[in-house]
């Protein structure tokens, strides 16, 4: 066994006494991911329910949603332990899908049910996944987050693989509502994991007397107050905000033309499935054999430029050839970038600031700033459209500013390799 896991630690680039923390935030993330991604076909075809039309509405329910949980958060980190914090946001969303699955069981106000769902999905999944990383780059190093945060993110591929799998079979057996009982079991599978990665770090902490997991203190308002007086962490919102600007238009667009080519929810429940699990194949397989080498090889800036660089050829090609297989091509070629590359790249950012700063501030970032970037692209699509825009003539004016988030990308990758050096 010894002789095994020295193998797994080579191939991976892990230190020996790094395996058994490393498996259990794999399989962390893969639990988190795996009860999302059950879920994520559901939502999509739920924001056809809800009305393609409505869905700026929705998307700024989101972001509402997120500005109010944001000083909660920030009141809850302030006060209680890390490990309390975590157990209580996910005991809070294991009871918030039991909820679900009764109201969808019961077929009353199915439209707002489906709205409903449309905007808590896409506050949980923000939610989990930055507070999920926000332990990580707390319980690693710099250059441990340098090596191992792309073996770790290919735990939440692995199970955004096996997920769509699930919501695919499971339709076949079972009432959609069933799903929601179904995500709620892997996330309760996450709070073991949590817990043998707190015993780890306890352990850690007091051999190096070390004082980790303790209530950060501060205000509930230090998260956004930290962000407007960092111009490093400016510069993360507004790498974040070209993402989600750019996302949530070619998501509209998705969505638009799936409505139009497919007529019935189930057909277009399995087209959302299959799509995810193609791009979960390749983001796993980019995610275990490429990125921490890419990372080791060129730092975080080939990383935080790939998504850019493929983003400006993207909406060229929209630009000249406007079809659904574009979309789809573009859009899978981008999430891979995104969860493969540019994703683990960005919690990297995140190892050399402050504790606070990790979960309050990455917090405010991650949710409400992400989801103001939906919103606002969410209306101003709508409302350059209503004025006869075409999508055509949207996509040559993103081509420039893929330019301007290239160069933030670079100069966000050499701040964090001179704080690193410095810390």
């Amino acid at each position: 066994m010894e002789r095994v896991r020295r193998s797994v630690a080579r191939f991976i680039r892990a230190e020996p006494q790094e395996i058994w923390p490393l498996a259990w935030s794999f399989g962390y993330f893969f639990c988190l991911l795996c009860g999302y991604y059950i879920l994520r076909p559901v939502r999509d075809e739920m924001a056809i329910q809800g009305g393609v039309h409505n869905l700026p509405w929705m998307m700024t329910g989101t972001f509402l949603t997120l500005l109010a949980a944001t000083p909660l958060f920030g009141w809850l980190s302030a006060r209680y332990s890390r490990y309390r914090l975590l157990l209580a946001v996910y005991l809070f969303f294991i009871a918030n899908l039991v909820g679900f699955y009764l109201l969808m069981s019961s077929q009353h106000y199915i439209e707002w049910v489906a709205r409903g769902f449309f905007v808590w999905l896409s506050v949980f999944n923000l939610f989990v996944v930055s507070v999920f990383w926000s332990f990580m780059a707390d319980l690693f190093t710099p250059a441990q987050g340098a090596r191992l945060f792309g073996v770790i993110a290919a735990g939440g591929s692995t199970g955004a693989l096996f997920g769509p799998l699930c919501t695919t079979g499971l339709t076949y057996l079972l009432p959609v509502p069933v799903l929601m009982l179904v995500s709620a079991l892997f996330l309760a599978a996450c709070i073991g994991c949590i817990y043998k990665l707190e015993v780890w770090s306890r352990a850690r902490s007091v051999s190096h007397r070390e004082n980790s997991g303790e209530p950060l203190g501060g205000g509930f308002l230090a998260g956004v107050r930290l962000v407007w007086s960092s111009p490093y962490l400016l510069g993360v919102c507004g790498y974040l905000t070209f993402l989600t600007m750019t996302a949530t238009f070619l998501y509209f667009e998705q969505v638009r033309l799936v409505a139009e080519y497919f007529d019935t929810p189930a057909a277009r429940t399995r087209l959302f499935s299959t799509l995810d699990f193609a791009t979960n194949v390749l983001t796993w397989l980019t995610q275990l054999l490429i990125t921490n080498r890419v990372v080791a090889r060129f730092g975080l800036v080939a990383p935080l430029l790939f998504l850019p660089a493929v983003s400006l050829v993207g909406f060229l090609g929209i630009a000249l050839w406007p079809s659904l297989v574009m979309y789809v091509s573009f859009s899978v070629v981008r999430r891979v970038g995104e969860y493969a590359l540019s994703k683990p790249a960005r919690e990297v950012l995140f190892t050399v600031v402050s504790r606070e700063e990790k979960y309050k501030a990455k917090n405010f970032i991650d949710t409400a700033i992400s989801r103001a970037g939906d919103a606002s692209t969410a209306w101003l699509v709508s409302g350059v459209k209503a004025l006869g825009v075409t999508t055509g003539q949207i996509s040559w004016v993103l081509v420039p500013l893929m330019l301007l988030w290239a160069w933030l990308g670079r100069w966000l990758a050499a701040q964090q390799r001179k704080r690193a050096r410095s810390g």
